[in-house]
């Protein structure tokens, strides 16, 4: 296989195509330059730790092995960058011979967001492939397994973009026949972009009920989220979807993990809920991004959500050049390997709580802390209507409550 050794990066942003500049790789060192046309369009990509200058450039810090975050957020993590691999082996290509100008160039225009890579990988694509949960996620857990499965190229085909540990694939949905088709950037007319989640094989068996549940609460609470509902495979099980927040139709919004924003490696963060509320408040440009960042610290605290990283927070930047926090998503009740938030509350990532929230809305100039505090807790109280209305399991809203029972204010 020879290595891709450079790319062109556009941008296909609400409907308009632009060409941003090249990555080249020279050695183990990639770098990066605009192009002058997309300097003149004053747009931030990243506006953080990419600035708009006609020099060439290179990251600060090598956690994203030589790319800039907004490039790096392009490429597949968790169950997407296993999928990659496997087909990749499966191809007889060694995995220590694959440079990130390769996986790019693999992602091509089927990434999240609007970042598109040229030369792309060219991938034949039937869209008259039916869509059969069940069949899916009886395969995602024969890839889990690391059995063998003839459905790698056709999961690639349908969640390889994608991010995060549990199985994922990208559909087209329509609302009002209840129907799927297999994921195209340009779907017909009537058709969502959605994403549907599978369990992993640590999950418990109504991991996507829990997850539509945590979703009504958070709605609850005022927190923003993308449509979300239950899918339901031939066997009667339940599968979590969520409606991409990325896609307007058929058109494509720029989105920035805060891993990404911030160069911030989401696996041994650093990042505390105060550097997200100062990024928000940076990029919008309004005092309300604290309150609303301080509300979803809350929320992560009561309902013991500690898979609270880096990635699983962003930012989406319109054609105007406008930015605004994402809507929330991958709320759940979870742990974290180490016990803790993954994300610190003013410093405190073990038991946080009330005292911290308190602390980082004096920083933050937030007055309703002890407001938000309270309308949080009361809905997360109320966890069992939540579990019930949503088709959680007995055992687990016992187990559920427990936990949360035990949370300290």
């Amino acid at each position: 296989m020879k290595n891709v050794t450079r790319l062109i990066v556009s941008l296909s942003l609400q409907g308009a195509s632009l060409d941003v500049g090249e990555l080249a790789l020279n050695g183990k060192r990639i770098f990066f330059k605009f192009y002058p046309s997309f300097l003149d369009t004053g747009l931030q990509l990243s506006p953080f730790k990419l600035p708009l200058t006609d020099k060439v450039l290179e990251p600060d810090v090598p956690i994203f092995d030589g790319l800039f975050g907004v490039f790096n957020d392009s490429l597949p993590d968790g169950w997407g960058r296993l999928l990659m691999d496997r087909t990749l082996l499966s191809s007889g290509i060694k995995l220590n011979k694959i440079t990130p100008l390769d996986r790019l160039s693999f992602v091509g225009n089927k990434g999240k967001g609007a970042l598109c890579y040229r030369p792309a990988t060219d991938d034949a694509y039937s869209d008259s492939d039916m869509i059969h949960l069940d069949v899916i996620a009886a395969e995602a857990q024969k890839v889990l397994s690391g059995a063998d499965t003839s459905a790698i190229d056709h999961l690639l085909r349908l969640g390889g973009s994608s991010g995060g540990a549990r199985p994922k694939i990208l559909v087209g949905y329509h609302p009002a026949s209840n129907r799927l088709l297999p994921f195209s950037e340009n779907l017909p007319v009537g058709y969502e972009h959605w994403i549907i989640k599978f369990p992993a094989s640590t999950d418990p068996h109504d991991i996507a009920q829990i997850e539509y549940a945590y979703h009504k609460m958070a709605l609850d609470t005022g927190i923003d989220m993308s449509e979300c509902r239950l899918f339901e495979g031939q066997n009667g099980q339940k599968y979590f979807g969520a409606k991409r927040f990325d896609r307007i139709g058929n058109q494509r919004l720029h989105l920035h993990s805060a891993a990404g924003l911030l160069h911030d490696n989401f696996r041994l963060s650093s990042m505390d809920y105060g550097h997200l509320m100062d990024a928000a408040f940076r990029l919008e440009r309004h005092v309300q991004a604290y309150a609303k960042i301080l509300r979803l610290a809350a929320f992560n605290i009561y309902a013991h959500n500690r898979d609270d990283h880096s990635n699983n927070f962003s930012f989406l930047m319109e054609g105007n050049g406008k930015w605004a926090f994402a809507p929330a998503y991958d709320l759940s009740f979870s742990f974290s390997s180490h016990g803790h938030h993954s994300t610190s509350v003013a410093g405190e990532s073990k038991s946080p709580g009330r005292a911290q929230l308190q602390e980082l809305a004096s920083v933050f100039g937030v007055s309703a802390v002890d407001a938000i505090i309270e309308q949080v807790r009361t809905i997360v109280a109320n966890w069992g209507h939540y579990a019930d209305t949503c088709g959680v399991s007995s055992s687990t809203k016992a187990s559920i409550r427990l936990v949360l029972e035990q949370i300290k204010d």
